[in-house]
């Protein structure tokens, strides 16, 4: 029993420091068998372990605590008397956790957080997919059979958005609101903040509205009683049921309200009209796979019952955390890549620094290890200043976080269907706090052991200068630097690339000098075309007056703000085939749009005042359209059928990018305004007017809101805006991505820079009694400078290499944002090559300089 006692006793002194166990190891266990040798039975056993751990834990602790407090004290005085070592160490342990902290701040808000539905796991999107459109909305009819044939989901319930303008409540206001059947809202499962959300209940009623937060918090000024109150939304009384809380924002961010989706039979008649979203829950146990094929299975099913309108169509899930474009996954991910290149670089730069100052610290360990010091005390030493260093550097790091996260919320998709912004929660904290913890440990572990090697220690005792082995590990620290910069220049040159070809592309119109703004009828305004007519021809005929004016119209939706609006159309008398190939964007426009936004005219005649309701159908078309019909010939003249209404070419235009730089866009057909029918389309109904003027927009603004409030003082207006901004936008989250890189790719080729000046420093002051010898031997300073040289661009080569390589799978991952650049563009890699060499030549220089300065006398006398 006692000898038992012995060894755990034995094992427990491993609690001890080294050093102190040691010491009094023998002792403290003679004196433990002794105060015990008269103990028997289990409950003895029992007595004595206990014994053993209240004598070994406290006295361990406190051990330990006295040698921390002696490390701390020692540390402080040591890198206050190296302020510019401790200040660059503490700003490269800074950059590299500021960077990462600041990159999965973003990362977790936009791809890992779960979004703020209830068991989100269990949420999928619903889409139709047609030849040429992987995701497209549904139609009524095919919405209902969906839901009532598919046997995979819970819930199911169908949503689109509209605009309404809120009056009553001061200036007017220009709302989006979604529009929800009565199933959307319970499938997410998140309760209001106040009142109640829509509900199957509301069936019947559609004159009821659910608040946003943030529309509740900013027109009605957070009123708790704003529940059971009347609102008036176009116009119409619409009764307040419920608020939802600050979190809750779908189908997107930019929702204000909601209000009930009635299903009217008339919706029902025409499949082909398609303008739902589906979202779904999950039954429990079922996987979004099973439910796929599910939906497929359903919509095999619904193409045999209608041929005609569904030939073709088939059916796909989606997760909801999935809908997200590949290019705004890939501007976040990039990002992060970018951060963990500047962490591999701060990490191997503070682990070259501390190698070279435990190397110039040489003397003082070797007297510490005459005294007695052992190498684990050493080692300890060595470990507590880094981290320390670690912690100051990761305080400041975060503070650096917190200051870069507003920029970075700009890279958030608008789609995210999340309200608030990235923001350094106590989950980010907690990734900090691992970055700082594996900055100091990892790379300042190993410095500290090969600094208490004993052999180190012998060879410091003797006086020796310095180890091949810390020189050749210094040497492939600033490998790795050289190449994580060829890796951050390289991808900062491809996106360069990539932007300037997106910002060069020809978006098929001339933004400078066009303003724009939003007055979107809503209610019988819009249905009747009498009540557009009239509004639009009193506000065009006023603003038209305005000096400076050369041009303005209205127009459906503008290019790149208006994206869909995607129909089929045949020639006359041909049937309708659902497809990517005969597919066009519907615009609605009044005369002098093509003119006010700077569209050429190709062939025929523009938009006419005389093209009326009472007169022929026409349509303006894209060269595209006029080529895919009617390749080498003249389409001036022919007629071909769009939403059931044959129309005659009148004129051709030039292709306009509708969906965006990036996109590609479908041919266009525009049709004069007065041409839409009462109580149909309504959406298509002209909303945005364009104006080309030879003054600053700030000049006639307040006169064109004068005019507009004359034509309806109830009309809102938003959206006011340069149509040079619009398009700036198209690459505004890339250009914010590029700076970001460009930021730390400046950052990477410093301290690449600085990695090989160090480096290079560090071997002339190890090898100037060598270098001194060749000297005195008659070796000429140009051949010393050579050589000094030779070493620090061998170093850069290898780092090229390897980063050029690395660089290349890196652009191959992140292809969706390179618009065409090829990953391997000769011009990116030598110009990321071509800048590492020149900063590798600058930080050789001075080093270089001082070996052939080298006084021989001095240095021998010296030895």
């Amino acid at each position: 029993m006692m000898r038992g006692l012995e060894r755990f006793y034995r094992a427990l002194l491993y609690l001890y420091p080294a050093s102190f166990r040691n010491e009094y190891g023998r002792a403290l266990t003679a004196t433990f068998v002794a105060r015990l040798r008269d103990i028997s039975g289990p409950a003895g056993m029992l007595r004595g372990v206990l014994a053993a751990v209240g004598d070994v834990v406290p006295n361990a602790i406190a051990a330990h605590w006295e040698i921390l407090r002696q490390d701390m004290r020692y540390a402080g005085r040591s890198l206050r008397t190296s302020v510019g070592f401790t200040l660059t160490a503490i700003l490269v342990i800074a950059l590299g956790v500021g960077a990462n902290t600041a990159a999965f701040s973003l990362a977790d808000f936009v791809l890992l957080r779960p979004l703020p539905f209830h068991e989100p796991g269990r949420l999928v999107d619903v889409w139709e997919s047609t030849p040429g459109y992987t995701q497209m909305e549904f139609s009524p009819a095919n919405y209902r059979d969906m839901k009532a044939m598919t046997h995979s989901f819970a819930a199911m319930g169908a949503y689109s958005d509209r605009t309404m303008n809120l009056a009553g409540t001061g200036e007017p206001r220009h709302l989006t609101v979604g529009i929800m059947t009565p199933h959307a809202m319970p499938v997410l499962g998140v309760p209001p903040l106040l009142g109640r959300a829509i509900t199957p209940d509301d069936s019947t009623n559609e004159q009821v509205v659910v608040l946003s937060y943030g529309l509740w918090q900013t027109q009605f000024g957070e009123d708790a009683r704003i529940v059971g109150k009347a609102i008036r939304l176009d116009g119409e009384p619409y009764t307040v049921i419920g608020v939802m809380p600050a979190s809750f924002a779908f189908p997107t961010r930019e929702i204000d309200a909601w209000v009930p989706l009635l299903m009217r039979e008339a919706f029902f008649a025409d499949r082909s009209d398609n303008f739902l979203s589906v979202v779904a829950r999950l039954r429990p146990g079922v996987t979004t796979q099973q439910a796929a094929a599910d939906v497929a299975a359903v919509a095999a099913r619904l193409e045999q019952l209608d041929p005609r309108a569904n030939e073709r169509t088939s059916a796909i899930v989606v997760d909801m955390r999935d809908e997200m474009s590949a290019r705004s996954r890939m501007l976040v991910l990039a990002l992060c890549g970018a951060a963990l290149c500047i962490l591999l670089l701060a990490c191997a730069n503070l682990a070259s620094l501390l190698l070279a100052r435990s190397a110039h610290r040489s003397r003082e360990l070797a007297v510490r290890a005459a005294l007695g010091a052992g190498r684990e005390r050493i080692v300890r030493q060595l470990v507590t200043e880094s981290m320390a260093l670690a912690l100051f550097g990761g305080i400041v790091g975060v503070a650096i976080a917190i200051a870069g996260v507003p920029v970075l919320a700009r890279l958030v998709p608008d789609s995210l269907p999340v309200n608030g912004q990235p923001s350094v929660d106590p989950r980010v904290l907690l990734v900090a706090g691992a970055l700082v913890v594996l900055t100091g440990l990892t790379f300042g572990v190993g410095p500290a052991i090969a600094a208490g090697r004993s052999k180190a220690l012998d060879a410091l005792r003797s006086g020796a200068r310095g180890g091949a082995r810390t020189q050749r590990l210094r040497s492939v620290l600033v490998t790795i630097e050289v190449a994580a910069c060829v890796v951050l220049l390289v991808s900062s040159g491809l996106l360069i690339r990539a932007v300037l070809r997106i910002q060069g592309t020809d978006p098929g119109f001339r933004p400078e000098g066009v303003l724009t703004l939003r007055t979107e009828l809503t209610g019988e305004k819009a249905a009747l075309g009498a009540e557009r007519v009239r509004f639009y021809d009193r506000v065009l005929q006023d603003v038209r007056a305005l000096p400076g004016v050369e041009r303005a119209a209205y127009m459906s939706g503008l290019p790149m703000v208006m994206g869909g609006g995607v129909w089929p159309t045949t020639l006359v008398g041909a049937p309708v085939v659902r497809d990517a190939s005969n597919t066009v964007g519907l615009r609605f426009v009044t005369p002098q749009y093509f003119a006010a936004m700077g569209i050429p005219l190709r062939a025929g005649r523009d938009i006419a005042d005389a093209d009326r309701r009472e007169s022929p159908s026409v349509a303006v078309v894209s060269e595209s359209f006029a080529k895919r019909m009617w390749p080498n010939e003249n389409p001036i003249g022919k007629q071909f059928t769009i939403a059931s209404i044959p129309r005659t070419i009148v004129g051709v235009v030039g292709n306009v990018r509708v969906r965006g730089l990036e996109r590609p866009s479908e041919p266009q057909v525009y049709v004069p305004a007065t041409q839409l029918p009462d109580g149909m389309m309504v959406f298509y109904a002209p909303k945005d007017l364009v104006i080309r003027s030879t003054v600053p927009a700030g000049t006639i603004l307040p006169a064109v809101r004068r005019i507009i409030a004359s034509a309806d003082p109830d009309q809102p207006i938003s959206d006011v805006q340069m149509l040079t901004d619009l398009v700036a936008r198209q690459t505004s989250s890339r250009v914010t991505q590029l700076r970001l890189l460009g930021i730390l790719a400046t950052i990477a080729l410093v301290i690449a820079g600085v990695g090989i000046h160090g480096l290079l420093a560090f071997a002339v002051s190890q090898r100037s009694r060598e270098i001194g010898v060749r000297r005195a031997l008659g070796e000429q300073a140009r051949s010393i400078v050579g050589r000094v040289m030779r070493e620090g661009l061998a170093l850069a080569t290898a780092g090229v290499a390897i980063g050029v390589l690395v660089a290349y799978l890196a652009a191959r991952a992140m292809g969706a944002l390179l618009a065409g650049v090829q990953p391997g563009d000769p011009l990116t890699l030598a110009g990321a090559a071509v800048l590492c060499f020149v900063t590798a030549v600058v930080g050789c220089v001075r080093p270089a300089v001082r070996a052939a300065s080298v006084d021989p006398i001095t240095v021998l006398r010296g030895d």
